[in-house]
C-alpha cells in the first residue's frame, strides 16, 4: 500500500495523469469544443471587422471584439493541451512550450473574463445611471480602454508562467521550502482567485442593481431595461458555469495539499480540477450568446449572413395609385 501511495505521489509531482482513460475523455471534450467554437468565433470576428466595423461603432462592440479575439487565441491552445492529455501528461514536458501555453491560457482567459465584466459594467451605467458621465462611456468608442485592459493583464499573467502552477503543486511540504517560495506560491494563487472572484462580485452587483431598476420603473418603455437584465443574467450564467466550478475545485485542491490529507485525496482533487478547467473552455462557445443579447443588430446581421433561411422578408406595401412600393423591404428574424 505504501508503494502504491508513493507511486501516486510521484505521478502527481511529475505532473503526469494518474487516470489516463479519463484524461483522454478530457482531451476529446477539448477537441469537440475546438471544432465547434473555432468556426463560430471566426464568423463572429468576420462580422465585427467587415460588417459592423466595430472601431466606428457607437455601441460596446469594441469590447465584444476584444472578447471574441481573446476566445480565438485561447482556442489555439486547446489542441496542444488535448495532445498532452492523450499522452498522459497534465502539461507539456517541454519547458518553453509549457510556459508559452500557461501564458496564452491565462492571458486570454483573463481577457475573456475582463471584457465580459466590462460589458456588464457598461450596461449597468447605461441603465442605472443613464445621464451620468463616466470614463468608461468616454473611452468605449476608442481602443484605449481595451489596450489598457490587455496591458494590465500582462503582469498578472507572469506569476502563472511556472510549470508547477499548471499542476497545482503550490505549498509543497518539503524541508527545503523557503519563505520566498511560500510568498511566490501565495502570490500566484491570489492572482488566480482574484481574476475570478473580483469580477464575479462586480457582476452580482451590476445584476442586482439593474434588476432593482427594472422593478422600480412603473411607467415608460421597459424594453431597454429588460434587455439589460437578460444580458447581465446571461453573463452571470456563463461566468458561473465556466469559471466558478474550477475556482472551487482549485481551492479544495489547495486545502487538501496544505493539510496533507493524503496523496489519494490529492489525486482525486487534481483530476476534478483538471476536468473543471476543461469545462471553463466552454466559455468560447457560450460567449456568442452575449453578443446576441448585447446587440439585436448583431443578431440580425449574423443570421442574414450565415443562416438566411431563418430570415423572412416582410411583404412590401404597394401604393395602389402608382403601383410603387411605399417602403423598403424589411427583414425580420423568425
Amino acid at each position: 500500500m505504501a508503494n502504491t501511495s508513493a507511486s501516486v505521489y510521484q505521478l502527481i509531482e511529475d505532473c503526469e495523469a494518474t487516470h489516463k482513460g479519463l484524461y483522454k475523455f478530457y482531451a476529446a471534450v477539448m477537441i469537440v469544443i475546438f471544432i465547434l467554437a473555432l468556426p463560430l468565433n471566426a464568423s463572429v470576428l468576420h462580422l465585427f471587422i467587415f460588417k459592423l466595423k466595430f472601431w466606428k461603432s457607437n455601441t460596446n462592440n469594441v469590447f465584444l471584439f476584444n472578447l471574441v479575439l481573446a476566445d480565438i487565441l485561447l482556442l489555439f491552445c486547446l489542441p496542444i493541451k488535448a495532445h498532452n492529455f492523450i499522452q498522459g501528461e497534465r502539461r507539456s514536458g517541454n519547458d518553453t512550450v509549457c510556459k508559452a501555453m500557461l501564458f496564452m491560457l491565462f492571458l486570454n482567459r483573463g481577457a475573456s473574463i475582463a471584457f465580459l465584466t466590462v460589458t456588464s459594467i457598461d450596461r449597468y451605467f447605461n441603465v442605472v445611471h443613464p445621464g451620468r458621465k463616466n470614463l468608461l462611456r468616454a473611452l468605449k468608442k476608442s481602443p484605449h480602454i481595451s489596450i489598457l485592459i490587455w496591458l494590465l493583464l500582462l503582469p498578472l499573467t507572469i506569476p502563472t508562467m511556472l510549470k508547477n502552477f499548471d499542476c497545482c503543486n503550490s505549498h509543497k511540504s518539503e524541508k527545503d521550502d523557503t519563505l520566498i517560495k511560500d510568498v511566490v506560491d501565495s502570490l500566484r494563487e491570489a492572482v488566480f482567485f482574484s481574476q475570478i472572484v473580483i469580477p464575479f462580485v462586480i457582476l452580482v452587483y451590476c445584476t442586482v442593481r439593474i434588476v432593482n431598476r427594472l422593478r422600480k420603473k412603473t411607467i415608460g418603455d421597459k424594453t431597454k431595461l429588460r434587455r439589460a437584465v437578460v444580458l447581465v443574467t446571461t453573463v452571470m450564467v456563463v461566468f458561473s458555469l465556466c469559471f466558478l466550478p474550477c475556482t472551487i475545485a482549485r481551492m479544495v485542491l489547495l486545502i487538501v495539499r496544505i493539510q496533507e490529507l493524503g496523496e489519494i485525496h490529492q489525486d482525486k482533487a487534481a483530476v476534478a480540477f483538471d476536468g473543471l478547467m476543461v469545462l471553463s473552455y466552454m466559455d468560447c462557445l457560450l460567449d456568442p450568446l452575449v453578443y446576441c443579447f448585447c446587440s439585436t443588430k448583431f443578431k440580425a446581421i449574423y443570421l442574414s449572413n450565415y443562416f438566411p433561411f431563418l430570415v423572412k422578408e416582410t411583404p412590401v406595401p404597394v401604393d395602389s395609385s402608382t403601383g410603387n412600393a411605399t417602403h423598403p423591404t424589411r427583414n425580420t428574424v423568425i
